[in-house]
């Protein structure tokens, strides 16, 4: 599927994505969603990558909530930056060790749909001009929808299909 360019286009593409993540998870067994990734990797098992989708959608709402508030924040919070974000990214995962995997699924799934929710109060023009709004610098407040929900999907199926065809051959 190309890139979003219009809410419907995103609104569609998450929903899609979100609605395979799910069941490439629910097409193993709970022992294989349980067990741990076989190859090294930052997130060592299915609930630390839905954790991490689950920060990315809270860093999402928190910036847009924010500065629609009129309140200037960044999205990334201090002290991190593009650069040193993988920091970021590893304290999520330390974070939420003694998270559940059916909790975890519990907390993105509300937060998938909280995402969508605030993505359906903008217009197509607030979503996808480009400095539309000051506080998303060169880029627009869809590109940062697309990154945190159907490409972080994407991103989240890759590992999960990479699990299942070490442990399922």
């Amino acid at each position: 599927m190309a890139r979003p360019t219009t809410k419907e286009q995103l609104i569609q593409a998450a929903e899609e994505n979100f609605r395979k993540l799910f069941a490439l998870i629910n097409s193993m067994t709970e022992e294989e969603q349980e067990k741990m990734f076989s190859f090294e990797d930052r997130d060592r098992n299915i609930r630390d990558v839905l954790v991490h989708l689950y920060e990315w959608h809270q860093l999402l709402l928190n910036w847009v909530n924010t500065n629609k508030s009129g309140n200037k924040t960044n999205f990334l919070p201090d002290p991190y930056n593009w650069k040193t974000y993988p920091q970021m990214n590893i304290g999520f995962r330390m974070k939420h060790q003694s998270t559940p995997l059916k909790e975890s699924v519990a907390m993105l799934q509300k937060s998938h749909s909280d995402v969508i929710e605030m993505i359906g109060t903008f217009s197509n023009e607030e979503l996808f001009t480009n400095k539309y709004y000051t506080w998303t610098g060169t880029t627009s407040v869809g590109s940062y929808c697309v990154s945190a929900t159907s490409s972080h999907y994407d991103w989240a199926m890759k590992k999960i299909k990479k699990h299942k065809k070490g442990i399922c051959p």
